[in-house]
């Protein structure tokens, strides 16, 4: 990056923290800290939680996801707007009529504290390990950078987040989310407006797309049922439904955020918001990735996006005939683009089919090409399963962006980076003292006493996330990995919370079978099956109702 990076870079982070901090003013109680007084107006909240999805694990791993597989993830959000609606009708007002701090002390109401402690516990599990991955991507981005290794990196990127987090507590996070989504629309909008000019002048924005699509890059719905496909409309509708209603009706990162709320109307509004906005925002992001896919066609990618593991292969005596087959394949699929355009153009459908059919049997070769650089890397010492797709988009923006946009567009990953991150990180917190230790360890303590509690469980959960940021990088596609480890633990907390709803008669111990039951059918079905993992919601969910109904049924007098 160049002074003017930097200075773009610096001068965005410093103003969004401070300019949290300032709206941090007075969280001197337990409840300012935690739940900002219950004073966050609808489109603070509705801000803050599309800011806590969207972490620099969205703009570096979404982008290189439609850079290789096209569009079809954006079919994973298909099920948020029908959750969204669910939620506000039943989730909201039974939250804010009960005046709890967090998802699980309303548990503790209606079942027992066992219950309770494990939801907790369960919450506490996953979220953990998704702030690890939350934190690893802007270190990602240092480490590119700077060329400093990522474990300094992501301890830098932690510790930064975690100060701002223990001084401000959520009203920091929330405000300073409302102003980190402004800048990361405003580096979206420059980041697709930049890689559009950088096109070829013979190549036009509906070429393109064009191009894209030609390729397989624009293919964001997908009929076919499959148990083992992540992403087509079926488990985009029915799994991610299940998902986002764990997600935002049992994970107290999002419950957390609605919970700061004036009102119940105001709840439901900055919920109704992220039902209408999250699809097309994904949508957009996603064409960000095709379209930069449609640049390497005609600007030769290197074979492998990340540097580090690029090096180790060169020395290998394989990699120079692998280049060069990579070359070649590259300059074919070039020319083939520009012989499809020139079809298209023509109007001609015989040549058009001609010219598509070579496009794509070049783009086959450049895969496999990518493919086989990728077992070299395994076999030189690398990580198994190695997927450079992290690297893609920013490879793109720290080579080909003009000076000051780089910077923004970092902005922007770090921007995100800190609001997910500080509201898991938060989160955690809240679960901690509130469930845990004032229910366990020291019931009588003075409200200070707490608030101190707060800020030091604050300090712990941040540095638990980089010290599990570490391993994140082995676990492939980022945007995947995160969405994984969630669905390893929300079935169960969604299949709990069902029926704390809808089934009045099942008591406690019935519940806490039912929960340990969904988490080990969830287990089972990640270690010995190839079903999506988007559907591991609906298998928890469904295992903990009927083992928990079962037990009720078995015992009547159960509490």
């Amino acid at each position: 990056m160049r002074p003017l990076d930097w200075i773009v870079l610096v001068a965005s982070l410093v103003s969004i923290i401070a300019y949290g901090l300032y709206r941090a003013r007075g969280s001197n109680t337990v409840d300012r800290y935690l739940l900002a007084g219950k004073t966050m107006p609808w489109y603070a909240m509705a801000l803050s939680i599309m800011a806590t999805q969207a972490s620099a694990i969205t703009f570096i791993s979404t982008t290189g996801q439609s850079y290789t597989d096209g569009m079809r993830f954006v079919q994973f959000y298909f099920g948020l707007p029908i959750a969204m609606v669910v939620l506000c009708a039943t989730v909201v007002p039974v939250f804010h009529h009960t005046r709890v701090y967090t998802a699980y002390e309303y548990l503790e109401n209606r079942f027992d504290s066992k219950t309770r402690a494990l939801a907790s516990i369960i919450f506490l599990a996953q979220r953990g390990l998704s702030a690890g991955l939350t934190i690893y991507a802007p270190g990602l981005v240092l480490s590119v950078i700077l060329g400093w290794p990522e474990r300094n990196t992501t301890m830098i990127m932690g510790a930064t987040v975690v100060t701002y987090t223990v001084l401000g507590g959520i009203k920091a996070v929330t405000w300073s989310d409302v102003q980190q989504m402004g800048v990361i629309f405003l580096g979206l909008v420059l980041a697709l407006i930049t890689v559009i000019v950088l096109l070829p002048s013979s190549v036009s924005f509906a070429d393109a797309v064009y191009l894209a699509g030609a390729a397989g890059r624009l293919n964001a719905v997908t009929t076919n049922f499959n148990w083992t496909d992540r992403y087509n409309i079926w488990s985009g509708v029915i799994g991610g439904c299940f998902l986002f209603l764990s997600y935002f009706g049992c994970d107290q990162s999002q419950v957390q955020r609605y919970l700061t709320g004036k009102s119940i109307a105001q709840s439901r509004l900055s919920l109704l918001f992220n039902a209408v906005a999250k699809i097309p925002m994904q949508f957009f992001i996603l064409f960000i990735g095709a379209m930069v896919f449609v640049f390497y066609l005609f600007v030769q990618p290197p074979v492998v996006f990340q540097q580090r593991e690029l090096a180790r292969i060169r020395s290998t005596g394989r990699y120079e005939p692998l280049v060069r087959q990579y070359s070649e394949a590259f300059e074919r699929r070039k020319q083939a683009a520009l012989a499809l355009v020139d079809a298209h153009h023509s109007g001609d459908p015989s040549a058009e089919g001609r010219q598509a059919a070579a496009y794509r049997a070049a783009q086959k070769d450049v895969d496999a090409a990518r493919t086989e650089a990728a077992r070299m890397v395994e076999a030189a010492g690398g990580e198994k399963g190695f997927s450079d797709t992290n690297y893609i988009f920013l490879s793109f923006v720290t080579r080909y962006l003009p000076t000051g946009i780089v910077g923004l567009v970092i902005a922007v990953i770090f921007a995100a980076t800190m609001s997910a991150s500080s509201g898991e990180i938060n989160s955690l917190a809240t679960v901690s003292v509130v469930d845990l230790y004032q229910r366990y360890f020291n019931r009588n303590a003075s409200d200070h006493h707490y608030l101190m509690a707060s800020r030091i469980a604050t300090a712990f959960w941040g540095f638990y996330a980089v010290v599990f940021a570490g391993y994140a990088g082995r676990l492939g596609s980022l945007i995947v990995a995160v969405n994984k480890v969630g669905s390893l633990f929300y079935g169960s907390l969604l299949g709990c919370f069902t029926i704390a709803f809808l089934f009045p008669r099942v008591r406690g111990t019935a519940v806490f079978t039912g929960m340990l039951a969904g988490e080990a059918a969830i287990f089972a079905t990640s270690w010995f099956t190839d079903i999506s993992w988007l559907w591991y919601n609906v298998i928890g969910c469904v295992v903990v109702l009927a083992t928990a109904l079962a037990v009720t049924l078995a015992t009547p007098q159960d509490r």
